[in-house]
């Protein structure tokens, strides 16, 4: 991450006070302001407390994508979107609907709209490096029942970020990327541990990859995100760490 060194930069980080969201605030690898999007503090870093399953919250984030560009200067401006959530792990048709509604309107809209907001917000940046980059997963392409609102919003993610970025080429020249982490030793990882085997049939493999060892920590996720953007990927680019060359 040599390049990084020296620039200084305004960073959003999306579900800032858990999980990934949590460990790319701390491996920021560049001087500058760091924002983290949540809807507890962070801490360690400055809040904007935004609840992303209520589009409230998108408009607050937009206004605040809206007035930090225009207020001074920076080298690079990036915009990682790492809220989301598992919950309700279930089958179709027979969890909550209050719950299924949230996890679609957090999973699936959330990351159009405020995309939407970021690209708008930094359209008219002259010499500054801009990045956008959504959490995705191999769940947008398996099957895994019980996931059914989680899976179709990972691959909306991949295919959002696959047009918007060849927009960007066209005219606006943002890199949009879609990065899916792989398993990753945290809450959520545990959440699936928890869950019975009658919503989430695929339980047992998740529980072997942890008893095995064999969840990444994520600390050194967030690090190798960090140094994607360092990387000539093409704008659009759907990425799996577990995939691609160190």
């Amino acid at each position: 991450m040599g390049s990084f060194a020296g620039m200084a930069a305004l960073t959003w980080i999306s579900g800032a006070s858990a999980g990934i969201g949590q460990a790319l605030v701390a491996t920021v690898p560049w001087e500058g302001r760091v924002i983290g999007i949540s809807r507890r503090p962070p801490g360690g870093v400055e809040h904007l407390e935004a609840d992303l399953a209520d589009p409230a919250g998108w408009e607050t984030v937009g206004a605040s994508f809206r007035s930090e560009v225009e207020a001074a200067r920076w080298d690079r401006v990036v915009f990682v979107h790492a809220a989301g959530t598992l919950d309700p792990i279930g089958f179709a048709g027979e969890v909550d609907d209050d719950a299924y509604r949230d996890n679609v309107v957090l999973n699936s809209a959330a990351p159009q709209i405020l995309g939407h907001h970021f690209l708008a917000a930094v359209a008219r940046l002259d010499g500054v490096a801009r990045h956008l980059v959504h959490l995705t997963s191999g769940a947008a392409s398996s099957v895994y029942p019980g996931w059914s609102s989680y899976g179709a919003a990972k691959a909306a993610i991949d295919q959002w970020t696959r047009n918007a970025g060849a927009e960007q080429d066209r005219r606006g020249g943002t890199q949009v990327l879609a990065v899916a982490p792989g398993t990753v030793d945290t809450a959520m990882q545990a959440r699936m541990r928890d869950t019975s085997e009658h919503d989430f049939p695929a339980r047992a493999k998740f529980v072997e990859l942890h008893r095995q060892g064999r969840l990444s920590d994520a600390h050194d996720v967030a690090r190798r995100i960090w140094s994607l953007l360092d990387r000539h990927l093409d704008n659009g680019a759907v990425v799996d760490l577990r995939q691609l060359r160190a």
